[in-house]
């Protein structure tokens, strides 16, 4: 702990390094619960596309925090497509990451999205942040806007759209659902809120 000259109590700081993806909600949670002395550190959103470029970025970016004196830190990333490389890296360097296979299990809480997974595992997964970037994140790289075709190769095997909404914004439900629409899926719609990433959070910020 630090002391300042009027004898406050401040916590050390948190570097938290995390999926550009979950940055928005990150920074919402360290409003809400002001948890002030987390420090987020976005790595590209689009290493969602790139799992095997996570392990090795977020290994740098540790290594940067370290020689920059930050001895408390956090992995804002659940294994995400990794393969099990990223828990290395957190094992060599003494830290945690959220726990998870991805952002959709722990935003629906990763006991209950476990529990439905007999149900759930031909549905396409949609988050605030995909739905605010639809076509930018998902139909452009995906060359669906010139290549409409490629939809049923891509999304062939998936019979509906589970919107996962971290927060109760209507456009954001209208994206969504056009999205779901636009893909050949049908649409439903779940309230999870931020799930196990609050608590993942708070712990780490030592709350």
């Amino acid at each position: 702990m630090n002391v300042s000259r009027n004898h406050t109590i401040q916590p050390e700081p948190v570097r938290v390094i995390a999926c550009g993806m979950i940055a928005r909600e990150v920074l919402a949670i360290r409003e809400q619960f002001g948890l002030d002395h987390l420090q987020l550190i976005c790595l590209p959103a689009e290493y969602h596309h790139y799992p095997d470029k996570i392990a090795p970025s977020v290994d740098q970016a540790i290594q940067k925090a370290k020689a920059e004196g930050i001895t408390n830190i956090f992995i804002g990333y659940a294994d995400c497509g990794t393969g099990g490389l990223l828990d290395r890296v957190c094992e060599k360097h003494g830290v945690e990451r959220i726990a998870g296979p991805h952002c959709f299990s722990f935003y629906a809480g990763n006991d209950l999205f476990a529990a439905q997974w007999d149900d759930d595992m031909t549905s396409f997964f949609m988050t605030d942040f995909l739905a605010r970037h639809f076509d930018a994140f998902m139909v452009k790289p995906l060359g669906l806007d010139r290549h409409p075709e490629l939809r049923d190769i891509y999304f062939g095997n998936y019979k509906k759209m589970v919107y996962m909404a971290q927060t109760d914004n209507p456009e954001l439900s209208v994206k969504a659902e056009k999205a779901a629409e636009f893909l050949g899926l049908a649409y439903e719609r779940r309230l999870t809120g931020y799930g196990d990433l609050v608590p993942a959070l708070k712990a780490a910020a030592g709350h």
